[in-house]
């Protein structure tokens, strides 16, 4: 018998109240156990918004929301997701909020019920395996901006979670940062979305692409990704490529 998808969405939409336009039109999508993919499109185009969703931030006006193939829709069935998918957010500051490191990471675990001392045995563990122990007792808003997004990663990563939604995770880091987190996504070995307008990024860390635009989804071939000397598909959306 073949599993389902981790996620499958069937013609998921999604409008702002007072907006005529669509931002999410009749998405289908699925992510399966293991895959990688990169989704690309214009500033706009609904793929903030999609995660939003996919998480239980949103409520979609229409469509349906497969977990493991079964429906969910409701508050205890979107828990039972955030359990095990973790969503990266574009903007760090909006993932951290402890007075110390070591108390962000250790709040997804204490969040799902671990003891207190459970939590940060697992923090300490997960700062460690990503080499940011030194960070530990550190303020969090004292923290660099490559810092914090590799601590963001870290408190998503403390709850153990089965696949990753990250949200433009390259925006604003410097070199070094970028090829780390490079280094840990594809070392984890997890299924994974990643948004992002960086096309080297993504063919560092995806197999699978998929382009966002107007509120849909377009399959893209595989061959678009790849660093430089190319021609893509979908070389009129906006994107950018890292420095080597």
């Amino acid at each position: 018998m073949i599993a389902p998808p981790l996620i499958e969405l069937q013609d998921i939409s999604f409008r702002f109240p007072a907006k005529d336009t669509a931002i999410l039109d009749g998405i289908n999508l699925k992510l399966q156990y293991q895959q990688r993919l990169g989704l690309i499109g214009p500033n706009g185009c609904g793929k903030t918004t999609l995660f939003h969703c996919m998480m239980g931030l949103l409520k979609p006006e229409s469509g349906t929301i497969l977990f493991k193939g079964e429906e969910i829709s409701e508050k205890k069935g979107f828990t039972k997701l955030r359990r095990e998918i973790g969503l990266l957010f574009q903007d760090a500051d909006d993932q951290l909020f402890s007075p110390t490191v070591i108390d962000d990471v250790a709040f997804g675990p204490l969040n799902l019920g671990a003891t207190p001392e459970t939590a940060r045995e697992a923090a300490a563990q997960t700062l460690a395996d990503l080499g940011l122990s030194h960070l530990e007792s550190r303020i969090t808003h004292h923290l660099s901006g490559g810092e914090k997004k590799l601590v963001s990663l870290a408190t998503i990563l403390s709850m153990q979670p089965r696949a990753l939604f990250l949200d433009e995770p390259t925006n604003n880091l410097d070199l070094e940062t970028r090829s780390r987190l490079i280094e840990i996504i594809t070392g984890l070995g997890l299924a994974y979305i990643i948004i992002s307008h960086d096309y080297d990024f993504l063919a560092d860390t995806c197999i699978d692409l998929a382009s966002m635009e107007k509120g849909r989804i377009l399959p893209a071939e595989k061959s678009a990704l790849h660093t430089h000397h190319h021609v893509h598909p979908h070389g009129d959306h906006p994107h950018k490529h890292g420095a080597h």
